[in-house]
């Protein structure tokens, strides 16, 4: 049977998840791969004491046929000897991170995969692997917002604290359907969980109060499998789900 490097690497990753003691490591407690290919060319972003980063899109398709294409920040070190041409695949290995933008005098809070490693996808005889998923550990950090759609199915609105190095956090926004929905819907602010899921890109209309609307996009993350860290008695909880959000 054909393993991908993205099959045995999780394996391993989700064998150190596994046990009941994490150790607090940024890598461990955010970590992701995305399979993707790119659809637009790279774009300065900013610089850090001299060293610059760029940011492009990354499609990744989704079992129903619809794609995500989610925001790629990436040091110039390791795009040095990379083309990053459109429609290029690639293999991004990193973490879903976040920081406040200030804009009309207003914080907005904005998504991106920070880029650890970035690699050529190398097709093989067998079907392509498209892949897309997220391993977080944090702590819930308001309260979550459960509620039903028209159509009866279930979701609960998550905010993950996510903590990383230089005693800095990330917050990430995660949706969770059905069981886990009901799972997580009266978490109190404080509860440590570990969360596996896929990153997805959203579109939705901001209204303003000229009546003016406009198209924004939303990132979070859709929640597979929850899991709740229990320190005291040293054990956990997890619901997993099936869905997948459309």
């Amino acid at each position: 049977m054909y393993f991908s490097l993205f099959t045995i690497r999780f394996s391993l990753l989700r064998s150190k998840f596994g046990g009941s003691k994490l150790v607090t490591n940024y890598t461990e407690n955010n970590y992701l791969m995305l399979v993707g290919k790119v659809t637009s060319d790279k774009k300065f972003s900013h610089e850090i004491y001299g060293e610059s980063f760029y940011i492009f899109n990354l499609e990744i398709p989704r079992l129903s046929g619809n794609e995500d294409i989610i925001p790629v920040t990436i040091s110039e070190r390791l795009i040095a000897k990379f083309n990053l041409e459109i429609g290029e695949k690639v293999i991004v290995e990193g973490q879903f991170r976040s920081y406040n933008s200030y804009e009309n005098e207003k914080n907005r809070l904005v998504l991106t995969v920070f880029a650890k490693d970035i690699q050529e996808y190398e097709e093989n005889s067998e079907k392509s692997n498209e892949s897309n998923e997220v391993i977080l550990k944090g702590y819930i950090c308001k309260k979550p917002i459960y509620r039903q759609t028209p159509f009866g199915r279930e979701i609960s609105d998550i905010l993950l604290a996510v903590n990383r190095a230089y005693n800095k956090s990330d917050y990430i926004p995660c949706i969770a359907w059905g069981r886990n929905a009901r799972f997580c819907q009266d978490m109190p602010i404080g509860t440590e969980v570990k969360v596996i899921g896929r990153v997805q890109s959203r579109v939705y209309e901001k209204k303003f109060d000229d009546d003016r609307v406009e198209q924004r996009i939303a990132y979070e993350v859709s929640v597979s499998s929850l899991e709740v860290i229990n320190k005291k008695e040293d054990e956990t909880e997890t619901v997993s789900n099936g869905e997948e959000a459309i």
